[in-house]
């Protein structure tokens, strides 16, 4: 059987023009001329471009106006700070950047755990403004950049309609659309310094050079969309979305008899590149090629080579052994796959364990192929708003008119196939597909919906257009002659005023959008009064100049992780957990603490060297995104990692979640319910309202008197958002030694061998909730792990190990029944000691995570015990 290719006419045909040329959508119905690409000149329609351009850019600024110059939201604070060590130390101190005012004690390599597109690109441009004397701040450059490559994007989208439609009005009025559009405007305000600030772009320029390189068979473009895809990887995660679409895309054209050597050119020359360059990032680095999520982009790549050899074969062998190689590449191709499934699959052997382990699909990838599986089993992911599921109201929100004509313009681009177009209702479809999974998507979403409503908007305008001018007249329709029939002229005119009048409103409600719902920074509250004036609340940037200005430069704060990027960028102190969402077990620790009591709560803090505790709080002013409203979502962490300490039901009273009187016990003497309602009781907000009564949550508040004992109020913000409080130091609430000899048990004095190995587990739950943490070298060392546990006067210690660092916890109890053997890595030697196990952490393990560990370790566990000789000593003693 001879492959799918076009018959030789059409593919010279087609290699001599460059692409097969499609034809237009007045041709095909009225076979009248289409004359709108006659009328623009260069001048009219780059300066129609350009105005475009400004607007996109200007309709962001609305926040630059209203609030002042500042970065907005979480993300974008991490981004400036980096972006300004950048700055002052350079690229090569900044890939090697090891930030210790994040995650303490663990820190954070940044250059590795981050995606440096953004940081770099301000980089270069303030260095070049400055260089040309234009002296401007790091802050206005972080600001500005996003309003910017908006209208960059802008132009982009222009290069791709046009290079698929082949059509200057199409591709303007797209243009048009996709700097308007709500959805895109949400993460490109003026300070909205975030990854897609610059992603958006790199992605639809990729898009561009793509459709280019398939058009054209160009070698050059090819390795150009392969450059643009390098700065895509580098800015943003979604270029997983490149690396599945184009990879869908060739499969898609072979499918239906598309195939051609332009089709091969560009994808061999961007797979080959861009997987190369890629892996020049060091936050990616070999997961273009371990990545589950980029396992399409290299069968595609395989199976192109076999399908291309097959191609070239068929007319240099003799039937007989082409239908050999055939059914050799057939066969072969079909082992790999099954050879993968069964991996993936049952994951037999230690070899095939390995493989599936490096292969492993990450959790928001899983989410976008199972929507329920981060509720269900990463609660950390399903707990993100801009992860939740997309709501038609927010698709009309964000789109408006686009959302009912992009499918007209689908139908449109398949009365006109070509491989241009092919791949724009390609990305169409999918993009709305994963766009309903994840709100966060409707950014990939956004401007291939617009260039879609963009060739519905065209196409409904040339046709009734076409009705107007060639009413009643001959014309040609593939060398046959039709007669245009004449409608009223009325109903036309009626549906071309619709037409414009839709235009005009989605740009009113695009500036409405981008005005008040999109420009609110969030360390800025503004409120709306009665008489249409606003008034701000400056609350969190209260807090954090407070916490800059009268707190220690050492001091470590505590908070749930959303304000950890801006506790570090404004407040400028050590947070505990922040926005980067790397350890899971870390961040549910801190989850632990604010679902415990205060007692229980306090020990933790000490392990974790808290100095103060951030708490935000909306019951005064009604401001929603406050902790008690996130509280559901730290006892699901919590009890995800730690299931015998924290358990959700004990929160809810018959199913609710509830803060007044009818709140649990549990809850009313958690932490953070503690912390939130401290001294609320007193405010009585008006005189028909009790005192203590919740605004945000409309409910009077249970736990009216409320004292605490660990901890004492440091500082309350204005309209009481942010509260901060000071972890009182262990003087000021330690028993009496007398106490601890009667109720606290305490080692005996040690001697000859003071340890006994335990077991080997692979789950911390297991360790009771007093344990202390140490990292670094001490994780790789049986004597600093042991001394730890010595000096903390723990029973217990356990280690897990990957190379010369790892982790290490004392503590006093085993909650849990621990394996006896030194199975799946835990035999590992220490580094210091080659006949003591330490554990493993990750790769250096030899079997996978056991179900619900979001890490795959295993620890080796010691007590502490004195030899037996000394035992029976102490036992005569005694008597």
């Amino acid at each position: 059987m001879a492959p799918a290719t076009l018959n030789k006419k059409k593919v010279e045909q087609a290699e001599d023009v460059g692409l097969l040329k499609p034809v237009s959508f007045a041709e095909a119905d009225t076979g009248c001329k289409d004359e709108c690409d006659d009328t623009f000149s260069p001048v009219l329609r780059y300066s129609i471009l350009g105005l475009i351009c400004l607007l996109a850019f200007l309709i962001r600024l609305f926040a630059v106006v209203r609030y002042e110059s500042v970065i907005h939201e979480y993300d974008p604070w991490f981004n400036y700070r980096a972006t300004k060590f950048l700055s002052w130390s350079g690229p090569y101190e900044f890939l090697n950047w090891m930030d210790d005012r994040s995650w303490y004690p663990l820190g954070r390599i940044v250059g590795g755990t981050a995606y440096p597109g953004l940081m770099g690109t301000s980089y270069v441009v303030h260095k070049i403004l400055n260089m040309l004397h234009f002296t401007i701040q790091v802050r206005n450059v972080c600001v500005f950049i996003a309003p910017i490559f908006a209208a960059a994007t802008a132009i982009a989208s222009y290069l791709l309609t046009y290079e698929a439609t082949r059509r200057t009005n199409t591709a303007l009025l797209a243009s048009a659309l996709v700097g308007l559009v709500p959805s895109y405007i949400s993460r490109s305000v003026g300070g909205s310094y975030d990854y897609e600030a610059v992603a958006i772009f790199a992605m639809i320029f990729t898009f561009y050079l793509w459709v280019k390189s398939v058009n054209t068979g160009s070698l050059l473009v090819s390795a150009c969309c392969a450059l643009s895809y390098f700065y895509m990887v580098a800015s943003w995660g979604g270029y997983v979305f490149i690396i599945n679409i184009i990879p869908i895309y060739v499969v898609l054209m072979v499918l239906i008899r598309r195939y051609s050597h332009r089709l091969y050119i560009a994808y061999t020359t961007f797979y080959i590149l861009g997987s190369i360059l890629a892996m020049q990032i060091p936050f990616v680095g070999f997961n273009v090629v371990k990545q589950a999520e980029c396992i399409i982009s290299h069968g595609v790549f395989i199976g192109l080579q076999c399908y291309a050899l097959l191609v070239f074969a068929y007319d240099q062998l003799p039937k007989k052994y082409y239908r050999y190689l055939l059914y050799a590449i057939f066969a072969f191709v079909v082992s790999v796959v099954i050879l993968l499934v069964l991996i993936q699959v049952l994951g037999w052997s230690r070899r095939a364990r390995l493989i599936r382990r490096v292969t492993r699909w990450t959790g928001r990838s899983l989410t976008l192929l199972d929507p329920t599986y981060a509720t269900k089993y990463i609660p950390i992911i399903a707990s993100v708003s801009e992860h939740q599921p997309t709501t038609w109201t927010t698709f009309f929100l964000d789109l408006q008119i686009v959302v009912p004509l992009a499918p007209v313009g689908i139908y449109l681009l398949f009365k006109e196939i070509s491989d241009g177009n092919i791949f724009l209702i390609l990305y169409g479809t999918v993009s709305w597909y994963f766009a309903g999974i994840m709100i966060r998507l409707m950014l990939t979403l956004a401007p291939i919906a617009c260039i879609l409503a963009a060739e519905g908007f065209s196409g409904l305008i040339r046709r009734f257009m076409a009705y107007l001018r060639y009413a009643g007249q001959d014309v040609e329709v593939n060398k046959e002659k039709k007669k245009i029939p004449t409608l009223a002229t009325p109903p036309v005119v009626s549906v071309l005023f619709v037409v414009y009048a839709s235009l005009i409103f989605y740009t009113m409600h695009c500036s409405f959008i981008s005005s008040e719902a999109y420009s609110s920074p969030s360390i800025v509250i503004a409120s709306q009064n009665r008489d249409g004036t606003r008034t701000i609340l400056d609350d969190y940037r209260e807090a954090y100049y407070w916490m800059r200005m009268n707190t220690d430069e050492h001091a470590k704060f505590m908070s749930w992780w959303d304000y950890g990027y801006q506790m570090a960028g404004m407040g400028n102190r050590t947070v505990i957990v922040d926005n980067n969402t790397w350890n899971n077990t870390h961040i549910a620790t801190v989850g632990r603490a604010f679902a415990s009591t205060e007692e229980q709560a306090y020990p933790i803090l000490r392990s974790l060297d808290v100095d103060y505790v951030l708490v935000i709080f909306g019951g005064f002013i009604g401001y929603s995104g406050d902790d008690i409203n996130k509280f559901l979502w730290m006892i699901r962490i919590a009890s995800g990692v730690y299931p015998d300490d924290v358990q959700e039901a004990n929160f809810f009273n018959a199913g609710q979640y509830r803060i007044d009187a009818d709140a649990t016990p549990t809850m009313r003497n958690s932490l953070l319910y503690r912390l939130s309602y401290y001294r609320f009781s007193e405010v009585r907000l008006s005189y028909n309202q009790q005192p203590g009564y919740d605004v945000n949550r409309h409910a009077v508040v249970g736990e009216k008197h409320i004292h605490l004992k660990y901890l004492e109020e440091a500082f309350t913000s204005e309209h009481w958002i942010v509260r901060i409080y000071r972890v009182k130091p262990r003087a000021a609430t330690d028993p009496t030694a007398s106490y601890q000899a009667q109720h606290e048990p305490r080692l005996p004095a040690e001697s000859g061998k003071e340890y006994r190995f335990v077991g080997c587990t692979a789950s911390e739950s297991a360790f009771s909730i007093d344990r202390v943490y140490l990292g670094g070298a001490a994780g790789a060392s049986f004597e600093l792990a042991r001394e730890h546990a010595r000096s903390n006067n723990k029973r217990y210690f356990a280690v897990s190990k990957l190379g010369s660092e790892g982790h290490v916890f004392a503590f006093n109890a085993l909650v849990k029944a621990i394996g006896k053997g030194v199975e799946g890595g835990c035999e590992q030697p220490c580094e210091d000691d080659a006949e003591k196990f330490c554990g493993c952490i990750d790769s250096a393990c030899t079997e996978d995570a056991p179900e619900g560990e979001e890490f795959n370790r295993r620890w080796a566990v010691y007590e502490r015990v004195r030899d037996a000789k000394a035992a029976r000593k102490g036992r005569k003693g005694k008597n």
